[in-house]
């Protein structure tokens, strides 16, 4: 037995190097033990059972010990798996209060995408966002907006680490290359509204997931009431709003008069409303008491100015 031990200790963490053996007897103890440190953690029953042997089962030093070996791998992996085509992924949108953020991360597949692990990391991508926007300088305006590439998104703090190491397990999880691409953020005035859209909506399967939103398009759009008698209904004109930005994509908010210029077709105020195409946007808020100040609009996978390079 002890060769054997010491034969298993030789073996690398993960299962895809050594797998442990499966008839070690576990006392009723230990086995309470695993399912313990396994429901905690997520991690294999073999990885967690040799992390309990490792550590005489303190649970405390098997999972700190265990969440170092998982960075490790992924980091590994991530490594690895550098330079592979990030086409897929999705596009994550969480509103709390007078904050609304929206990210951008990317994947090989769309099979990935869909897998709760990843819509995870887009989750926490988006929390971290939410805080750095929060916890920034607050100016007067009526609002405040910022731009993140994803290089300064992963290096903000989860609860646990770093989304940097959080994007390395996951990646050495689910074994695609995976890019935090964007971020985008409003924190607004009481007298200001945030009207969202999202299109090509994901389903989420876990209901710490359902603060957000998940699809391959997505918008914000920053709007005033010019008229406080209106009776609008501001979250139903915010969501056609948003769905107009998606399905129009303008390049700036224009105003009215734009429709007789040359770039009429980019300006948002001066496009033929989505959902109404015989008025303009801007003839189509009029009768509202509502202004457009600004707007953000992702698609998944589109082209961008900024440079991308691996974090690995």
């Amino acid at each position: 037995m002890a060769a054997l031990s010491g034969f298993l200790r030789s073996k690398l963490f993960w299962p895809q190097a050594g797998l442990f053996h499966s008839g070690f007897r576990l006392l009723a103890g230990d086995k309470e033990l695993l399912v313990k440190l396994r429901k905690k953690t997520g991690y294999s029953f073999m990885n967690c059972k040799k992390a309990l042997e490792k550590f005489n089962n303190d649970v405390k030093e098997a999972e700190t010990w265990l969440h170092q070996q998982a960075q490790k791998e992924g980091w590994n992996k991530a490594s690895k798996l550098q330079g592979r085509k990030t086409a897929e992924g999705l596009v994550g949108l969480l509103q709390e209060g007078s904050s609304a953020v929206m990210v951008e991360v990317n994947c090989e597949t769309d099979f990935v995408a869909r897998n709760v692990k990843f819509q995870q990391l887009v989750q926490q991508a988006a929390l971290c966002t939410l805080k750095h926007c929060r916890t920034g300088e607050q100016h007067q305006a009526s609002y405040s907006k910022g731009l993140l590439p994803g290089e300064e998104i992963l290096h903000m703090k989860t609860h646990e680490s770093s989304l940097k190491d959080v994007l390395a397990m996951t990646i050495g999880k689910l074994g695609e290359n995976m890019l935090v691409r964007r971020a985008a953020w409003f924190m607004i005035s009481s007298d200001i509204f945030i009207g969202s859209y999202m299109h090509g909506t994901l389903q989420a399967d876990l209901p710490s997931l359902t603060n957000m939103s998940f699809g391959k398009y997505g918008s914000l759009v920053v709007c005033r009431k010019t008229d406080a008698s209106s009776t609008s209904n501001i979250t139903e004109l915010g969501r056609r709003l948003g769905q107009h930005v998606v399905g129009m994509n303008p390049l700036s908010v224009g105003s009215i008069e734009d429709e007789c210029t040359g770039d009429a077709e980019t300006r948002m105020l001066a496009q033929p409303f989505l959902l109404e195409p015989s008025l303009t946007v801007g003839q189509y808020l009029q009768p509202h008491g509502v202004q457009v100040l600004d707007f953000v609009r992702f698609e998944c996978g589109e082209e961008i100015q900024s440079s991308e390079t691996s974090p690995f």
